[in-house]
């Protein structure tokens, strides 16, 4: 009995440290993510109530696409009503469906182009705005600036030839609708490229955006703590027998 007390369990204690250092690595992590998301609803909020200004000086006036991140702007987008459009898979309230994108052309010295994602339209409306690629009646918008998230893993590839698209890939996305010199951000729409056309709903923003990392962090330091205390147990039965 007494050697067995004076065994320290080396391979338990390993393994112990291991994941005590993933799980605080967590709980870490959440806190970054706490500051990024604070930071991003922040900046959202002041968007909310700040006048659009317009795009071609934006663009101009920016460094890169970063800086321009959430900014408001208006544009005169000649067609857009009746412009070339992809169709971008989307979600919205839980309902599946597509996000139409045009090319605008832009009074920019850095770009030509611009892509603008005019809105949703659900997968129950089968019908779509009318498109005349010669039209250049000029649609009058305003919208929010926004980089394209990155596609992951899970990420289905693009499918050019049937026009379903999986993630904003913009230079793929402007060689498909012959828009020369596109700046690397989309626009997104807040007012209707199409008034006429209900079914076409703009959604710039998400209504809610999320904000539970904190509690993420208490969920992994929690469990950091729990592991702590089942191995003092451990421990502590292991010295007494």
């Amino acid at each position: 009995m007494t050697e067995r007390r004076g065994r320290f369990p080396i391979g338990a204690t390993i393994a112990m440290l291991v994941a005590l250092a993933a799980l605080v690595g967590l709980g870490l992590w959440q806190l970054q993510r706490l500051t990024w998301k604070t930071d991003l609803l922040a900046r959202i909020a002041a968007l909310q109530g700040a006048p659009a200004t317009l795009l071609g000086p934006a663009l101009d006036s920016a460094a890169d696409g970063a800086n321009l991140q959430f900014r408001r702007v208006v544009v005169d987008c000649p067609g857009l009503a009746q412009a070339p459009f992809l169709e971008l898979y989307g979600l919205r309230e839980g309902g599946a469906g597509s996000r139409l994108i045009s090319a605008c052309k832009v009074d920019a010295a850095r770009y030509r182009t611009i892509l603008v994602d005019r809105g949703f339209v659900a997968d129950t409306i089968s019908a779509r705005p009318p498109v005349d690629g010669a039209a250049t009646a000029p649609v009058r918008m305003v919208g929010v600036l926004r980089l394209p998230d990155k596609a992951t893993f899970v990420t289905p590839p693009n499918d050019v030839a049937a026009n379903r698209w999986f993630s904003r890939d913009v230079a793929a996305m402007a060689k498909a609708l012959d828009a020369p010199a596109p700046a690397p951000l989309f626009l997104m729409a807040e007012t209707s490229s199409n008034p006429e056309w209900k079914a076409l709903t703009p959604a710039p923003i998400p209504t809610e955006i999320p904000n539970r990392h904190f509690e993420y962090a208490l969920t992994w330091f929690g469990l950091a703590g729990s592991l702590l205390a089942v191995y003092a147990a451990m421990l502590w039965r292991r010295w007494k027998s």
